[in-house]
């Protein structure tokens, strides 16, 4: 399975405050917007998505189509052949993807420890 870009979804108190501390860290803003209360913050490869009162608990994020710098991969796995083979494998799927639509789609799983792994594809 091709994945894609892989980021680590964070549900923060602060926004300015993490985004300081990450900056301490040598990641810089990448994408986001302070006003919306998210950031997208990148070190190299390594991206870090800060959210403000978006979700709960933090989550393990792909996303199919894209590269690291948000750049359209040549060739992807869509969204929905990732749900599908996932589905074969017995996984519980969350906020299905359509399977008949195209473009962008997504979809969640929760990990046997209960972390949630989001697949959005942008594209």
């Amino acid at each position: 399975m091709k994945l894609g870009a892989f980021s680590i979804s964070l549900s923060v108190k602060d926004i300015n405050a993490s985004k300081s501390f990450y900056e301490n860290l040598g990641f810089r803003v990448f994408a986001g917007s302070l006003e919306q209360n998210y950031l997208i913050m990148k070190n190299g490869n390594a991206l870090v998505g800060l959210f403000q009162g978006m979700f709960e608990n933090n989550i393990l994020t792909f996303n199919p189509g894209w590269d690291e710098n948000a750049a359209n991969l040549p060739s992807f796995d869509d969204v929905r052949t990732i749900q599908k083979q996932l589905k074969d494998k017995g996984v519980s799927i969350m906020g299905e993807a359509d399977e008949s639509s195209s473009g962008p789609a997504s979809f969640m799983v929760t990990d046997p420890d209960g972390n949630t792994i989001l697949f959005d594809q942008h594209i």
